[in-house]
């Protein structure tokens, strides 16, 4: 059972069983025919029960697959002409953030997504999907370029957070992040950002300040990790699947909190079952957006990027309150 998740075990076990009802009939002058039939329809009620019941911690492990696709597997699908461009200019490069031009649909994008790998080789070269600095400061560059050539910009987002370690604070990691915030709010092309697994923190949110965000199905956001928030609230990380029920950090409570704009949803079993076929689904939502966002000037795109970040969260300011008094 490589690779499965806690809640899809029974799924694996019956599927397994099923595969050995039928090699045991080809091999033998058994018929099974029935009973194979009446494991298959319990398999399919199971799977159903189970994928479309999905509780908060099992999204979360799900956006953590280890088979889950990666930014590169999506490129490879939903873009033609991919060309790579490497460094900020300034230190160096970094293999957690893939950035390029290519074409969407025929017409010229500039593409940005961070990069974890799917093996111990590739996760230490993608430093497992957490960017530092001069990641951020490429993503920037990237950006600045695209708006200097009219392209949109679009972001994957998928990392557990920034880079964290002293040697990233030192080159300004918060600065980086910080700066990343600033510029996209004020840059004047579309920006599509799609989380299409973790989205931890300010990490994330260096890449996700967009005119839209999608989030896949089995996405999660959120400002800290399930493990980090219960060991701050209830100084025990194993609380974790309790944190993540409360944080609201899967996709259906961020769409009912407004904060993302379409969930889309991913092939049962998680995306990881057909990337193609994942593709697709993306492929759908983002040629909408790109379509809506394209008649809008690039003063519009900047005012509507604002409201829609000031639209997010709830507050009542001091006039208010005292006028309460």
């Amino acid at each position: 059972m490589k690779n499965v998740l806690g809640f899809e075990k029974p799924i694996v076990e019956l599927r397994e069983k099923i595969n050995e009802l039928k090699e045991f009939t080809k091999s033998s002058d058994v018929d099974l025919s029935v009973e194979i039939e009446k494991l298959e329809a319990r398999l399919e009620k199971l799977q159903v029960d189970i994928y479309e019941n999905m509780k908060p911690w099992d999204r979360v492990q799900m956006a953590r697959h280890p088979d889950r696709p990666t930014t590169l597997d999506y490129i490879e699908f939903l873009f033609t002409d991919f060309f790579e461009l490497h460094g900020d200019r300034l230190f160096g490069d970094d293999r957690a953030i893939v950035s390029g031009i290519a074409k969407y649909r025929g017409i010229p994008v500039t593409v940005i997504g961070q990069q974890r790998g799917k093996n111990t080789k590739e996760n230490i070269m993608r430093n497992f999907g957490m960017p530092h600095p001069e990641g951020y400061r490429k993503a920037l560059r990237l950006m600045k370029q695209a708006e200097k050539f009219n392209r949109p910009v679009i972001c994957f987002i998928d990392t557990k957070g920034a880079e964290p370690g002293k040697a990233a604070e030192e080159r300004g990691q918060s600065e980086a992040i910080a700066r990343n915030l600033f510029e996209m709010a004020g840059l004047k092309v579309p920006i599509v950002s799609i989380v299409i697994g973790e989205g931890g923190s300010g990490g994330a949110l260096a890449l996700g300040v967009g005119n839209h965000i999608h989030m896949l199905e089995n996405g999660t956001l959120s400002v800290i990790s399930p493990e980090g928030a219960a060991a701050i609230l209830w100084k025990d990380a194993s609380l974790a699947k309790r944190a993540a029920e409360t944080m609201k950090i899967t996709a259906p409570d961020l769409k009912a909190l407004d904060i993302i704009d379409d969930i889309i949803p991913e092939v049962r079993g998680g995306a990881h079952q057909d990337v193609e076929k994942q593709a697709e689904a993306i492929d759908a939502v983002l040629k909408r957006s790109l379509q809506e966002l394209s008649v809008l000037s690039p003063e519009e795109l900047v005012e509507k990027r604002y409201e829609k970040f000031k639209r997010i969260g709830k507050y009542t300011s001091l006039l208010q309150s005292s006028m309460k008094i």
